[in-house]
């Protein structure tokens, strides 16, 4: 996923939902005191909140220009981890094999080498007790208006799509995930969570500009998010004004390794 976000990391900071408060307290329940963040940093942002929760967290990226949206915050290690860099070294900079508590992981996992990642995993949980968790979110539910014009543009991105993606939208139901489960979720079968938001239109649309696939078709000369298109999708919202309460359905798998 390396340069996939980089072009539109500020739209992925601004535009991305934030996640329920009550999601960390969930997995803290779970695992005591170090965290890794291996995911991107804007969303890395979105997740200070459950430093409340951990004594350290580790939050790392491919990309630099990720790690310059991040948020600083005290007990949070930013680490720029380039696909360059060994996964011997990656552990020593993380803290040493079974140093990590709780690895999370947010609409990311489907990007990654699953079989250079997970064996990365294994070697930093602790064992036994450390808890591996991904999840993403769908496209949100909005309003009988909006809706089918969200449905219409996604059509409109199926040239772009890289076949990753497709992991994503079948919201991790076909995700290899060999881990043991801890009641969040297993292979096969992610746990359903509900995130509930209230935005504006210009957020709207910027969780649309943050797309990896609109990124792709602007690469190739391509504006899928043209004025006419944007400007359909304001009128519809009701005006740049007008803020929307929306539900981006949720997905989680959370595991533990297989001893």
């Amino acid at each position: 996923m390396a340069g996939l976000f980089d072009k539109q990391a500020e739209d992925y900071l601004d535009g991305r939902p934030d996640y329920p408060p009550h999601w960390y307290s969930m997995l803290a329940a779970l695992t005591p005191t170090t965290l890794w963040l291996g995911m991107s940093a804007p969303a890395t942002a979105k997740l200070l909140s459950v430093a409340e929760h951990y004594e350290q967290v580790i939050a790392t990226d491919v990309s630099e220009a990720q790690l310059k949206c991040a948020t600083p915050h005290p007990r949070v290690k930013y680490l720029h981890t380039p696909l360059s860099l060994p996964d011997d070294e990656i552990v020593r900079l993380i803290g040493g094999e079974g140093s990590v508590d709780l690895v999370t992981v947010a609409l990311a996992v489907h990007w990654f080498d699953l079989p250079t990642f997970y064996p990365l995993v294994t070697r930093l949980l602790r064992k036994p007790g450390g808890v591996f968790v991904v999840w993403g979110y769908h496209i949100p539910t909005v309003s009988p208006t909006i809706d089918p014009l969200m449905k219409r543009f996604l059509h409109t991105t199926l040239p772009f799509w890289n076949e990753k993606v497709q992991l994503a939208f079948d919201g991790y139901k076909t995700l290899p995930f060999p881990f043991e489960s801890v009641g969040l979720g297993c292979e096969g079968q992610p746990v359903s969570l509900d995130i509930p938001k209230k935005i504006s239109f210009d957020r709207f649309l910027r969780m649309l500009r943050s797309w990896s696939l609109v990124a792709t078709a602007k690469d190739q000369g391509i504006d899928l998010l043209s004025e006419e298109v944007v400007k359909e999708f304001e009128t519809a919202w009701g005006g740049p004004q007008v803020i929307a309460s929306v539900t981006y359905k949720g997905f989680m798998l959370a595991g533990k390794v297989k001893l």
